[in-house]
């Protein structure tokens, strides 16, 4: 654990019911804050990592980071979902319904005259998974095509760009320039997913979360803060899997 880290973090005005620790992964290029279910915060931050850049980016988020806390200790964890007929599923903003169908050996979920279509396993949780690796075909191929003109623009030359499970992350950058997205964005209209695109892509210019960093993401996304703001409000409804 980087004491002089813990150090920055803790002369910030975090509010003493927070529950909090920091945790050095030699991987990590840059700060990484994850909110656990229970309201309780994990700082993991890079093993050269400079104590007041941190500070200032977790001071920067402090608003938000309190209404996610607030979110998680009234009981508002991840969105379940009951693989029924007829719920709602969404794919790049647009809404879907779903229909259960029978399973055929290879069966895959697919989108088919407007209804997302999942074969029966008689699993809630196997669906699940499929549901997920439908996302993740489909999201990457969309990424792939996706993150050429923003890189463009970034101007950077990122390499591949992956579509997978993060766990609490929303993305990913790399120490080899590949970027990764969370199943999970795919729910969201292109605008949205490009915020997190643009900022991992950004982190291969700028490490920070700093003034920098804000300025060059602001050079693609001229909307930039209200695109956070329509992301903070649109994060808490990502569906992740639970059922």
């Amino acid at each position: 654990m980087s004491l002089t880290v813990q150090s920055a973090l803790a002369a910030l005005p975090l509010p003493r019911e927070w529950t909090w620790q920091v945790v050095v992964r030699p991987r990590r290029r840059t700060l990484g804050i994850e909110i656990q279910e229970d309201g309780s915060v994990l700082f993991a931050v890079p093993s050269d990592a400079d104590p007041h850049a941190v500070a200032d980016a977790v001071r920067s988020r402090l608003p938000r980071l309190a209404d996610e806390i607030e979110r998680r200790r009234r009981g508002g964890g991840e969105p379940v979902k009951e693989l029924v007929g007829g719920a709602s599923f969404a794919y790049l903003g647009r809404r879907h319904r779903l229909r259960v169908v029978p399973a055929e050996p290879g069966g895959q979920v697919r989108l088919h005259q407007g209804w997302l279509e999942l074969p029966d396993t008689g699993s809630p949780r196997q669906g699940a998974s499929l549901i997920a690796e439908w996302y993740i075909a489909r999201g990457s191929r969309w990424a792939a095509a996706r993150v050429a003109p923003l890189a463009e623009r970034t101007g950077v030359t990122p390499g591949a760009v992956t579509v997978r499970d993060l766990g609490a992350r929303w993305g990913a950058c790399e120490p080899d320039g590949s970027i990764a997205l969370h199943w999970a964005l795919m729910q969201l209209p292109p605008s949205l997913v490009d915020l997190v695109l643009v900022h991992e892509l950004t982190h291969l210019k700028v490490s920070a979360h700093g003034a920098a960093f804000r300025h060059r993401m602001r050079m693609v996304l001229e909307d930039l803060e209200s695109l956070e703001r329509r992301f903070a409000e649109a994060e808490p409804m990502l569906w992740r899997g639970a059922v």
